[in-house]
């Protein structure tokens, strides 16, 4: 079964879709009153979807059960990766993907969204995805399993536009961390359309002004 979320439609028949993942303790109502925010109305009528991740013990957080999207097993993102937990998420927004497909919407018109653990998955799948997407959104994230994604990557998301977006003074993920992904993907070739803003871990008003123009772009 495709995992529980909240849906918001713009209007009637939405000609696209976009799935939104939240970041770490957070569930799919967390990104409603964001996305509200957003100036999509050149895009046509369009389905937001927010899923809730499964709830799990999380070990960085003394094993704290709460929703994640895979387990943080300690600091260092990049050598401690929950490889089972990313691949298990993965298929869920695989799944998920299909349902909208299933719904009358074709890959070409789907945006995976993520912010923070949300980012990496949203990378994850996106660029792993057998068909090609309208567009991948990376907010305060990076890129998981980085070492393996130039051989995983499809060629149908050779050429999918990314939007990242990371905010300098974040302490959580931080800000080299964010560049760091940004630089990989352009290394394989990724068109990558980079934002920073003097923020934390959030989201800040520029970010959804700018956000707001690169989903226009993707979905009109």
């Amino acid at each position: 079964m495709p995992l529980e979320a909240l849906e918001i439609e713009t209007g009637d028949a939405p000609r696209a879709s976009v799935i939104v993942l939240h970041g770490l303790g957070a569930d799919g109502h967390d990104f409603v009153p964001i996305v509200q925010e957003l100036e999509l109305a050149a895009a046509g009528p369009l389905r937001f979807v927010f899923p809730h991740a499964p709830m799990r013990p999380v070990t960085i957080n003394a094993g704290y059960v709460m929703r994640a999207w895979y387990d943080i097993l300690g600091n260092d993102l990049q050598r401690q990766e929950d490889e089972a937990g990313l691949r298990a998420s993965q298929a869920e927004i695989e799944a998920l993907i299909e349902r909208e497909r299933q719904r009358g919407i074709d890959a070409s018109r789907i945006v995976l969204m993520g912010f923070s653990q949300g980012c990496a998955v949203s990378l994850l799948t996106g660029l792993r995805y057998p068909e090609r997407l309208a567009g991948i959104v990376g907010l305060s994230g990076y890129l998981p399993l980085a070492a393996s994604t130039a051989a995983e990557r499809s060629a149908a998301n050779a050429d999918v536009p990314i939007f990242l977006a990371h905010g300098r003074l974040d302490p959580i993920v931080t800000f080299a961390r964010g560049a760091a992904s940004r630089d990989a993907l352009r290394a394989l070739g990724h068109d990558v359309e980079w934002h920073e803003y003097p923020m934390e871990h959030s989201v800040c008003l520029e970010e959804i002004t700018d956000l707001s123009q690169w989903l226009t772009k993707v979905l009109k």
